[in-house]
């Protein structure tokens, strides 16, 4: 592949070709370059070898059991404090209609994140899991991110195995990859002071995966961070993943400014954001998948974004909880599409659409009338 006014992409191209690994300062390249096209048909070159056109999706809930939380994370349109009016803490009897209501839309996965809410007992959450396990089997339930995790072992002083334990045997069957935000310092501290840092993510992670289970890996960008943050964010989840294997997804998360105290930010622009899903698709080269989140980039952006290394569209949603309510770029707040509308844009960029369960086996269902 040649890339004739880019030398630097020339020689990335061949290294690629050749399925060498990309250093820190070649991940800087990739953003620099004003060659979009011809970063483009690098990560789809990438993509169409793992996965030929193959475009994953699948019909999921996001469920948000409490927005109460003391973080204050800079980006976060979502958090209350306990006194807020409108702060909320779903009772298992909520948690269960709203999974009936999955279920009944043909759902297959419960993606489960909330507020680090220090009114409720440890219990809260195993209770919780087991509930939903008793009475929707089929559900697999995708619960807790490793900052929801950091927590519960500090707040409870429970040890990290314990905790991952506990609720393993409650009904958790993997872990979501939100909180990973931005992991280099001083911009982690700058947005996210009260989080766990980088190490302590990435440890939690390995002790996920140590465990049997798989994760997913996000980044926050289109904020403060800079590009040596972004690639550095890269080198450490491919640096973990060589050490747990249990990534299974990257997504990477177009910051929404609006409700935010960053509100006086524009966000990322449509190039960032392709830029970024290609950068990630050519940096990540042991991460199986890369996700191009719809409700963060938009339909239509994301439906590009396939082109740019990206092979998963996350979900239908199918009414996306208060928190992806927050940060959602589509008209109204509307997080949620039905089966068809999502096949649709797969096959009109191009792709086969397939469906997925969480952990990227393929379904075949008897009808579609999801």
């Amino acid at each position: 592949m040649n890339f004739s006014h880019d030398p630097n992409l020339n020689e990335i191209s061949a290294k690629v070709e050749r399925g060498e690994r990309l250093t820190f300062d070649e991940g800087l390249q990739l953003y620099a370059t004003d060659d979009l096209a011809g970063l483009a048909k690098l990560a789809d070159t990438v993509r169409r070898r793992l996965h030929g056109r193959t475009t994953y999706f699948n019909v999921n809930r996001h469920f948000n059991p409490t927005n109460v939380c003391y973080v204050d994370c800079k980006f976060c349109g979502f958090f209350r404090t306990p006194r807020a009016v409108d702060a909320y803490t779903h009772n298992i009897e909520e948690s269960l209609r709203i999974a009936g209501e999955a279920v009944t839309e043909g759902a297959t996965e419960l993606h489960i994140v909330g507020g680090l809410n220090t009114k409720l007992p440890f219990s809260y959450y195993t209770d919780l899991l087991s509930a939903l396990k008793r009475e929707y089997p089929q559900l697999h339930l995708k619960a807790f991110t490793m900052v929801e995790l950091d927590h519960f072992a500090r707040f409870y002083k429970m040890r990290d195995d314990d905790v991952i334990e506990q609720l393993i045997n409650a009904g958790m069957d993997s872990c979501p990859g939100g909180g990973a935000e931005i992991f280099r310092e001083p911009t982690r501290s700058m947005l996210c002071a009260h989080k766990c840092d980088a190490d302590r993510w990435l440890s939690l992670s390995g002790k996920v995966h140590a465990a049997g289970l798989k994760t997913n890996a996000t980044m926050l960008y289109g904020h403060i961070e800079s590009t040596e943050d972004r690639v550095d964010h890269f080198v450490r989840l491919r640096e973990q993943q060589d050490v747990s294997g249990g990534f299974q997804c990257f997504i990477p998360l177009a910051f929404y400014p609006e409700g935010t105290q960053l509100s006086h930010l524009p966000g990322p622009s449509g190039v960032d954001s392709l830029k970024t899903i290609a950068v990630s698709r050519l940096m990540l080269d042991n991460f199986p998948h890369i996700k191009a989140y719809w409700v963060m980039l938009g339909k239509r952006l994301a439906q590009v974004a396939l082109h740019y290394g990206a092979n998963d569209l996350d979900g239908t949603i199918t009414e996306g909880g208060e928190l992806s309510e927050s940060y959602s770029v589509e008209s109204n707040n509307e997080v949620k599409m039905n089966k068809q509308e999502i096949i649709a844009l797969i096959e009109d960029a191009g792709f086969e659409a397939v469906e997925r369960d969480t952990v990227y086996n393929r379904i075949e269902r008897e009808t579609t009338t999801v």
